[in-house]
């Protein structure tokens, strides 16, 4: 049998950060063959995110992050089982990583990001490894792209929420200011679309009969039942949809009158929300 050095030992474990004693016995197995060596510790990893399946993933960090050109975003969701986990550097580091190579890619899901490189490794592997080294179940679980004339990202409470935001006009240094305020609001109220006219007929036909049943149990006649529950609607616009929101930073005015305030024309085209969770 082949001696294990400790410097083969932690020549390994600097090569993939696994721990000393999985990287001597992934030395002994393989005669000191360190590419065969990384191999079964992948392998490993694998079998430890199976064995791992089960466990809740509720944890990790959401990186929001824009091209140089601000044409396209990214978010993305790296999970992990515990808060500690979370918040270590390398882990985040790790997220920021893929998230450029998402950017760079623009790969079209998550399950065509996994089969990217990063760091010279399909991103699947890395993933194993990363078990691995960690021992938690990570992955990565939610993905958003959008690309267009003038995307805005903000990463809200320590990486626990992302948003990307895409305004209509070029990019300035006064609309993207106005764009990372419209991020805060998006990150704060949570709306449920850009404007009334994106809310969805199904939604709608619920706020509808919501108000309904709630003038009904006021004792409402039934002939201004209707037109109650209309104004219930109409109030739910004024709360749920972006641009008719008041501004949570000046609220004599609405999201919409922000934007005009600041550029002519300016609006918000579309938007991502995504947190833990």
């Amino acid at each position: 049998m082949t001696t294990i050095s400790a410097s083969e030992v932690n020549k390994l474990r600097q090569m993939t950060g696994a721990g000393l004693m999985d990287c001597k016995t992934a030395l002994t197995e393989t005669n000191g063959d360190f590419e065969a060596a990384v191999d079964f510790l992948r392998k490993r990893g694998a079998k430890i995110a199976a064995k791992r399946a089960d466990r809740e993933a509720t944890e990790g960090a959401v990186i929001a992050m824009t091209n140089d050109t601000n044409t396209a975003g990214v978010i993305i969701v790296l999970s992990c089982e515990t808060d500690f986990v979370a918040k270590n550097e390398g882990f985040v580091s790790f997220a920021k990583e893929i998230a450029t190579v998402a950017l760079e890619s623009a790969a079209e899901s998550a399950e065509a990001l996994k089969a990217m490189t990063v760091g010279n490794v399909v991103l699947e592997s890395r993933l194993m490894e990363e078990v691995a080294k960690i021992g938690e179940k990570i992955d990565v679980v939610k993905y958003e792209m959008i690309s267009g004339t003038n995307i805005v990202s903000y990463i809200h409470g320590a990486n626990r929420m992302g948003v990307l935001v895409e305004m209509n006009n070029t990019p300035s240094e006064a609309n993207i200011a106005a764009g990372k305020d419209v991020a805060m609001q998006i990150a704060a109220m949570n709306p449920v679309a850009v404007d009334k006219d994106n809310v969805d007929a199904s939604t709608i036909e619920r706020e509808m009969e919501i108000g309904r049943d709630q003038a009904r149990q006021e004792g409402k006649p039934e002939a201004i039942i209707e037109k109650i529950a209309q104004g219930k609607l109409e109030k739910f616009y004024k709360d749920s949809t972006l641009l008719n929101q008041e501004f949570v930073k000046d609220s004599s005015k609405t999201v919409a009158k922000m934007l005009t305030d600041v550029e002519s024309g300016l609006t918000v085209k579309q938007f991502k929300r995504v947190q833990l969770g």
